[in-house]
C-alpha cells in the first residue's frame, strides 16, 4: 500500500492464498473453516495497514483505553468480509482451476464492493491502490473506475498461481490474456498521457491557491488564540488584491468559531483581502430545528466583507470520528466522537457544485470534505463542475502511513473524473492533482505552506463519470460469462 507501493509482494499474496484455499477445498468438505482462512488473511492485512487509526485515540486521555481495542477490533471486523468471501468460494469453487480462478476473483472483488457502501462504507486499502505510483497503468482508471480496476488486479496478482497449477493450455493462455491486458493498459496510459501533454494550458482569470498551515491539533483541547490563529492562515495566504484569488483552508481550521459567528472577523479579512478575492474554508455550523441543535462539519465560501456566498454540510461523516453509532445507547458507557467534545455531528443531505461568481470569477466547484474524496462513483449525481476542491485535517493519525493513503485517493479520483483536485490539508498533504492523477505541485507532510493554480487544461468527462460502477457490474457479468465458457469447454 502507499507509500511504499511495493506491489509485487501481491503476485506472492494473492497467488499463495488462492493455492492455498483451493488445495483446502480438495482435502475438506466443511465449508465453515474456510470463513476461518479468509478472516486470518483480512486480519492479518488490516492489522498493519490500519494500525495508524489508532494514533487519533491518544489526543485526548479519555480514549486512551481504547487504544488496544482499536488496533484489533476494527481489523477483526473487516477481516469478515474476507471471511465471507472464502466461504462463498467453498460453495462456489468448480474443479475447473480457470473456473476457480475467475469465482475467487469475482467473490473477492464483489465483497470489497460492499466493504465500501455499506455501514457507511470504508473503502480504504483496496489492493489496487499498490499501483497509485505507476501513472500509466492506472490511467484505466478513466474509463472503468476503481472497483473494475481493482477486480482485474485481484485476477492479476493471482496468475502466478493459474500457471502454477496449469494442467492443460487453458491455464497458460488465460496467464498470457492478462499480460496482454497490462500491456493493453499500460499503451493506453501512455497515450493518454501523451495527449494531455499536447494540449494547450488555459491561463485563467483568477487563481486558486491551497494553504497548507501545518497548525497543531492542540486547538481542539486546549483554548488557542483563534485571532491568532486566523492571522496566521491570513499571513500564509498573502493576498495582493490585484488578481481575483480563492483561497482554500483546511477542514474545521477555525476552533471556536461556528459559521453564523464569522462576521466579527470583517474588518480584518476587509483589510486582509481584495474585493474579488473569496475565502474557502472548514468550520463547523451550528442549525436549530424542531428545538434541536444540529451540528455539522461544513465548508463554506465567504467575499471579503466575510458574506456567505455558498456552503456545504458534510455528507459521509466518519464513525466514531464524526458520529457515534447507537449514540443514545454508547453514550451511556461514555462513547463520545474524537473530534469534538459535544454531540455526533449530523449527516449533510446532497453534494452537488457550488456555484461561486463575481465579476471576475464564474465556477462550479465540487466540495469533498476529508475523506469523502475515497469513495469511487459517488462523488456527486451532477457532472456539471470545474474542479473537485478537498479540504482535510489530517493531524489525527501523526507522522504515519495514515495521512499518505488518504492523498493517494485523490490520485485516483482525479483520474476517474478527468478533473483537477485541489487539496488543503493541515497537517497533511496540499496538493494539486491533475486529471492524469499527476501531482504538478505539493506541499509535503509536515510542512508549511502553499500551491497555487493559475493556468489549466480542459479534458473531457471521462466514460466513468458519465456511467459509474455500472461499469463494474458490467465486468463482472463478462466474468461469470467466461465461467460458464470455460466449464463448458472443459466438459466438451
Amino acid at each position: 500500500m502507499p507509500p511504499y507501493n511495493y506491489f509485487i509482494i501481491n503476485f506472492i499474496t494473492f497467488s499463495l492464498f488462492f493455492i492455498f484455499i483451493l488445495k483446502k477445498k480438495v482435502e475438506t468438505s466443511n465449508n465453515k473453516s474456510f470463513f476461518y482462512y479468509g478472516w486470518y488473511f483480512g486480519f492479518g492485512y488490516f492489522l498493519f495497514s490500519l494500525y495508524w487509526i489508532s494514533i487519533s485515540l491518544t489526543f485526548d486521555q479519555s480514549f486512551k483505553f481504547l487504544i488496544p481495542v482499536a488496533i484489533i477490533l476494527l481489523p477483526a471486523f473487516l477481516g469478515i468480509f474476507y471471511g465471507l468471501m472464502t466461504y462463498l468460494f467453498s460453495i462456489f469453487y468448480s474443479k475447473n482451476v480457470v473456473s476457480s480462478f475467475l469465482i475467487f476473483s469475482i467473490l473477492f472483488a464483489t465483497i470489497e464492493f460492499l466493504r465500501g457502501s455499506i455501514l457507511t462504507g470504508f473503502p480504504w486499502n483496496l489492493i489496487s491502490f499498490s499501483f497509485s505510483n505507476s501513472i500509466y497503468f492506472i490511467q484505466i482508471l478513466s474509463i472503468i473506475g476503481t472497483y473494475s480496476f481493482n477486480l482485474i488486479c485481484i485476477s492479476l496478482f493471482t496468475v502466478p498461481a493459474l500457471f502454477i497449477l496449469r494442467n492443460s493450455r487453458i491455464e497458460i493462455m488465460v496467464c498470457l490474456f492478462f499480460i496482454f491486458i497490462t500491456v493493453v493498459f499500460l499503451i493506453f496510459g501512455y497515450t493518454k498521457n501523451n495527449n494531455f501533454n499536447s494540449l494547450e494550458s488555459l491561463k485563467n482569470s483568477y487563481t486558486i491557491k491551497a494553504i497548507s498551515p501545518n497548525i497543531s491539533l492542540d486547538r481542539f483541547y486546549s483554548k488557542q488564540d483563534e485571532l491568532k490563529i486566523i492571522n496566521e492562515l491570513i499571513e500564509l495566504s498573502a493576498s495582493t488584491k490585484i488578481k481575483p484569488t480563492i483561497f482554500l483552508w483546511p477542514e474545521g481550521i477555525i476552533p471556536d468559531s461556528y459559521l453564523r459567528d464569522m462576521n466579527i472577523y470583517k474588518n480584518l479579512f476587509l483589510k486582509n483581502f481584495g474585493e474579488n478575492d473569496l475565502i474557502i474554508m472548514g468550520i463547523n455550523s451550528l442549525e436549530i430545528k424542531n428545538d434541536k441543535n444540529l451540528f455539522f462539519n461544513s465548508m463554506a465560501i465567504f467575499n471579503n466583507k466575510l458574506d456567505v456566498i455558498a456552503n456545504y454540510n458534510k455528507v459521509n461523516l466518519v464513525p466514531f470520528g464524526e458520529f457515534t453509532p447507537f449514540e443514545n445507547i454508547l453514550g451511556l458507557i461514555g462513547l463520545k466522537t474524537v473530534t469534538n467534545n459535544y454531540q455526533s455531528f449530523s449527516s449533510g443531505q446532497t453534494r452537488s457544485p457550488l456555484n461561486i461568481k463575481n465579476s471576475k470569477i464564474d465556477l462550479n466547484l465540487l466540495p469533498l470534505i476529508c475523506y469523502e474524496i475515497i469513495y469511487s462513483g459517488k462523488l456527486s449525481r451532477d457532472n456539471n463542475f470545474d474542479y473537485i476542491i478537498n479540504i482535510s485535517e489530517d493531524g489525527w493519525f501523526g507522522n504515519s502511513i495514515g495521512p499518505k493513503q488518504h492523498f493517494s485517493h485523490s490520485i485516483f479520483r482525479s483520474i476517474e473524473s478527468g478533473k483537477y483536485i485541489i487539496r488543503s490539508a493541515n497537517n497533511g498533504i496540499s496538493a494539486i492533482v491533475n486529471p492524469m492523477g499527476i501531482v504538478e505541485q505539493e506541499v509535503k507532510f509536515g510542512t508549511t505552506g502553499y500551491v497555487e493554480l493559475s493556468e489549466s487544461k480542459l479534458v473531457k468527462s471521462t466514460p466513468f463519470m458519465l456511467y459509474g460502477n455500472k461499469i463494474f457490474l458490467i465486468l463482472i457479468l463478462v466474468y461469470i460469462f467466461f465461467i460458464f465458457s470455460f466449464n463448458r469447454l472443459k466438459h466438451e
